[in-house]
């Protein structure tokens, strides 16, 4: 599977800007009780999952439409918007693994 170019330049800026986000952010202020009070992280990471849901929710009512006959839905919309909720999917698992590689790559350290 190709994406062009564009697609794939604009998933880079919008990684590098999430980047500059999170290191532009200072530390995060524990609270009374000790825990970290959430901040860009947990809110970046809530936004992108809202967004991937989004996008699946968005390609599965166009994939309905499209099969009840809809006249202004095109089969080459429904295709590109069923591959970008994929690639969002995939992306977001990715993720999921590499932080819980690295929570039980924490877990495991000795102190």
């Amino acid at each position: 599977m190709t994406l062009p170019v564009n697609a794939l330049s604009s998933a880079l800026q919008q990684m590098q800007s999430m980047a500059a986000q999170a290191a532009g952010s200072s530390s995060p202020v524990a609270d009374q009780s000790g825990a970290a009070t959430a901040g860009g992280f947990a809110s970046a990471l809530k936004a992108s999952l809202d967004k991937i849901s989004g996008d699946q929710t968005k390609a599965v009512g166009e994939s309905q439409a499209f099969e009840l006959g809809a006249s202004n839905v095109s089969l080459n919309d429904v295709m590109v918007d069923m591959q970008k909720a994929n690639v969002g999917f995939q992306f977001g698992l990715q993720v999921r693994n590499k932080l819980v590689s690295a929570y039980n790559d924490i877990m495991q350290m000795s102190v």
